[in-house]
């Protein structure tokens, strides 16, 4: 049977319980709820004068500007249809970046005021109290957990599969000479070395069963508890298209990792019998848009080569050690570097954070740390507010890491966005464990950028870069200028933070584009190269006891057609090198003429800048084009790697051969090549590292050189995007004064789970909760630690009404970095509950590119049918009298009418 109500509903007609009809009282005509804004009737202002009233710097929500047209309605209303206009406004922005023609000043313009809304709307409703529902900027929830994750102690370290298929079946891994030591430091720091030879093992077939008990006997004769176990990597189903059509493959072979199996009073670390020089290459591999690192084992050095590749690796070529994907979230990476004890640091732009460690912005920018096995050991987001981008990295012979690059938004702990919206220079140093020892965001009024980094004497770190307008200390040339300064440390007592005061800073260039894309420090000088006005200019600068440099010469080396690549100074003499099709720098002797298209360079020149009959200039290439990624030089040689001889014209979608290449800057030699290519016939390479006897035996067994982390930081600030001073807020549900929490230097989970406590004024109960980690998969990157870790869980204590969390200002939100959506905790059900309704609105949205645009219009209308079904929440119980007897006859009629029309429909 179909209810008439219904159809009448349906059909624009009143139900008889609310019918206003003859016959009824007349009190039942009156509106129950004002008249909405979204209503058709209502008077909308036009789009044009929204826009104009939000750039010219009016506010978005005003309660005085809702008018209601019903006598004595609640005050909800008011505030509800203020809300309203403001997300409106907001919208009325979107719609205007999306637009066709928007030039860069005005989009600028649009982020600025729409920043400032967001933020405007989001301050008021951590104050605006409601009677009939609760609004809240967030999400509505009876639990809440942290995605930002803290990891776990662990004496477990695995590898990357070394083997497939049976345990008890020979590993090629293990074949020829296998020598290293096993060295254990116990708790009073007294070691026991322990060393391993498979020789020794005699005629007996080398499986992961027999070497392991071979490994596990010698460890048990030390008295040691360390043991060596293996990992099965279960193999799973893949799925392939076939002429459009997915077909299933069935689950290859297992695979086997290697177990370090320590306890906590055990400190493990490998030592390989003999070495060779290992060079790092990060490239981007396919055109799915993940990265890899590369090693490849030189020719210097007493190791034997790697004799084929590991299990699961492609595109394997001689010399090449290993290859190890990087986490999912990395954009790309611009600068690595190697460590004295064989680790690679890499500086990297992150599109989204890795599953644990949420970014706080649009971009930010990641120090990655890999053991020299290319295990990932440490990620360590910068946490800037809004965007990074990392350039340079450095590391000193103490294992200190300098990472600089461009910034926007709020970066310095404690500093808000609002005081920092152009896009400036930065610099942060870390120690050898990736701990932050500080950070310094310093530019000009215009845009500018730092590009080089590099320690010097003393500490001092010095920066270089380009600026659009004078740096602070400096006068501009005009249009873009190359600039070098200087930071030097200072520490009041031994427990007190460390600072950077700046030493002084030089500008320089020409009247056009100018920038520096290189730097090196030798003593007390520092040089500088870069391309100036369209010519590679070095330029040598004296450093003064303070730090302070001076420009002393420079040097033009002709018209540039490239880019510099790298700069180094090797036995008291200056090596350039880059990419070029200028086939006569103005260097010297040429010891390899230039092949055609564009070719990579190698320029010796005295150290003074003086031209000299010892100067000699190397081409380096084939007739297509070749490029430099980067550049490194070691005991005399240049390393060079990037994209080899590709056709004039080619399209990104090529196919692209990657290169790898030693060079004797004297003589030209070539002394070393690998070519190779990438999934999809696509290979990029991004960055180059070295390190000195970095290579060994133990890379076909997946072991890393040197002592393994066991116990990764707690620390908040180090194991997650937050900063010092990043803070958020957390308010009674039933309404009252917020109060905030504040990250602090020594805040782990544990600590923080009590200010959160304390804050919700006991409302809320915080406990961290453990995960184990899941076994390694096949295709997955290797992690150093296999524990697992530690996240933060919210309910409201005993069931109760529990608070609601807001975010921090903009540039220290702390929910943000640990992926704690703002919001309410509680009850979400029940006669005695306040409806409660998440507008979903997050802090962090921007307008910075099409799809920033596209999804901040998304999340705005999902917001304002919020304010919607808050409005329809709030309409009250029908007071009116139910209507008895007969319907009148046209009703009766219109039924009748209405049934025979769906009659009709349904046949």
């Amino acid at each position: 049977m179909i209810d008439n109500s219904y159809l009448l509903g349906l059909f624009g007609g009143t139900p008889l319980s609310s019918a206003t009809t003859a016959g009824l009282p007349a009190a039942a005509s009156r509106k129950a709820q004002p008249t909405p804004p979204w209503s058709s009737s209502a008077q909308a202002p036009e789009r044009s004068a929204v826009l104009r009233a939000a750039m010219a710097g009016r506010s978005f929500i005003d309660e005085d500007a809702a008018r209601l047209d019903v006598k004595g309605a609640s005050a909800d209303y008011r505030k509800l249809f203020a809300l309203y206009r403001g997300l409106d406004t907001l919208n009325v922005l979107v719609n205007r970046a999306a637009a066709k023609g928007v030039g860069a000043l005005e989009a600028g313009q649009l982020q600025k005021r729409f920043s400032a809304g967001l933020a405007e709307i989001g301050s008021w409703l951590q104050t605006a109290e409601f009677d009939g529902v609760r609004m809240v900027q967030g999400t509505t929830a009876s639990r809440s957990k942290s995605t930002a994750a803290v990891p776990r102690d662990s004496a477990i370290s695995i590898t990357g599969p070394i083997h497939e298929g049976s345990p008890d079946s020979p590993v090629a891994a293990f074949a020829g000479d296998v020598r290293f030591d096993i060295v254990v430091r116990r708790s009073d720091n007294s070691t026991q070395t322990v060393a391993i030879d498979l020789a020794a093992m005699g005629a007996e077939p080398r499986t992961l069963t027999k070497v392991l008990e071979h490994i596990n006997g010698k460890l048990e004769a030390a008295g040691l508890q360390t043991r060596m176990g293996r990992e099965l990597i279960k193999a799973e189903a893949r799925t392939v298209t076939v002429s459009g059509k997915a077909v299933a493959l069935p689950a290859g072979p297992d695979r086997y990792a290697l177990a370090v199996r320590g306890v906590s009073t055990e400190a493990v670390s490998f030592a390989p019998a003999e070495t060779a020089d290992a060079v790092y290459v990060v490239q981007a591999a396919g055109t799915a848009g993940g990265l890899q690192m590369l090693k490849f084992q030189s020719d210097t050095g007493a190791a034997a080569p790697p004799p084929a590749a590991r299990v699961g690796e492609t595109h394997w070529v001689d010399g090449r050690a290993s290859q190890t994907g990087l986490p999912e979230g990395v954009e790309t990476v611009r600068a690595s570097a190697a460590a004295a004890d064989g680790s690679v640091w890499l500086v990297a732009d992150l599109e989204a954070g890795p599953d644990d460690q949420p970014i706080k912005g649009e971009r930010d920018v990641a120090l990655i740390k890999l053991d020299s096995a290319g295990r990932v050991v440490t990620t360590r987001a910068l946490g800037a507010a809004s965007s990074a981008s990392g350039y340079a990295i450095a590391v000193d012979a103490d294992g200190r890491v300098a990472v600089a690059g461009s910034v926007t938004g709020a970066l310095e702990p404690g500093q808000s966005g609002d005081v920092a919206s152009g896009v400036d220079s930065f610099v942060t140093v870390f120690d050898a464990e990736g701990e932050e020892l500080w950070t310094r965001r310093r530019g000009a009024r215009a845009e500018d950028e730092a590009t080089s980094v590099a320690f010097g004497p003393n500490g001092t770190v010095y920066v270089a870069g380009r600026a659009r307008s004078a740096m602070p200390g400096a006068a501009s040339a005009g249009g873009w200028d190359g600039y070098v300064q200087g930071w030097s440390e200072s520490q009041a007592h031994q427990f007190a933070p460390i600072t950077a005061s700046l030493t002084g800073v030089a500008q320089f260039g020409t009247a056009g584009a100018d920038g520096v894309d290189a730097v090196a420090v030798d003593g007390t000088t520092l040089y500088a190269a870069g391309v100036e006005s369209g010519r590679i200019v070095v330029r040598r600068f004296s450093l003064d006891p303070s730090g302070r440099p001076t420009l002393e010469a420079s040097r033009d080396l002709g018209e540039a057609s490239g880019e510099v690549a790298g700069l180094a100074v090797s036995g008291g003499q200056l090596i350039v090198t880059g990419t070029t099709r200028n086939a006569a720098l103005d260097v010297g002797a040429v010891t390899s003429a230039h092949h055609g298209g564009r070719d990579a360079f190698v320029a010796m020149i005295d150290s003074g800048l003086a031209a000299s009959a010892a100067d000699r200039l190397t081409y380096v290439g084939g007739a297509g084009d070749d490029t430099v990624a980067d550049i490194k030089v070691q005991n005399g040689k240049v390393w060079v790697t990037g994209v080899a001889d590709r056709p004039e014209g080619a399209k990104e979608t090529d196919p692209t051969a990657a290169y790898l290449a030693r060079i004797d800057p004297t003589t030209g030699g070539l002394e070393w090549r690998r070519d190779w290519q990438g999934d999809g016939n696509q290979a990029a390479p991004l960055t180059l590292a070295t390190s000195a006897g970095g290579a060994s035996v133990l890379d076909r067994l997946g072991l890393p050189q040197g002592e393994i982390d066991q116990k990764p930081s707690r620390s908040l600030t180090t194991a997650t995007a937050l900063r010092v001073g990043d803070r958020f807020y957390i308010s009674p549900a039933d309404g009252g004064r917020a109060a905030s929490v504040t990250i602090e230097a020594r805040d782990t989970l544990q600590s923080l789970a009590r200010k959160i406590e304390q804050a919700s004024r006991m409302k809320l109960k915080v406990t961290v909760a453990s995960e184990s980690a899941e076994a390694p998969r096949a295709g997955e990157a290797a992690q150093a630690l296999h524990a697992g870790v530690q996240r933060l869980s919210i309910v409201a204590r005993d069931g109760g009404a529990g608070a609601v969390l807001s975010a921090g200002e903009t540039g220290r939100d702390a929910l943000a970095g640990l992926g704690l959506s703002p919001g309410y905790i509680g009850q979400t059900s029940g006669d005695d509950v306040v409806r409660t309704f998440g507008l979903a609105l997050p802090a962090n949205l921007h307008l910075g590119a099409p799809e920033s645009v596209k999804a901040a219009g998304e999340a705005l209308q999902a917001a304002m049918k919020g304010v919607r079904d808050a409005y329809r929440a709030l309409a009250p119980a029908s007071t009116l009298p139910t209507a008895t007897g007969p319907a009148p006859a046209y009703l009766t009629a219109q039924l009748a009418n209405y049934q025979a029309a769906l009659a009709r429909l349904g046949g």
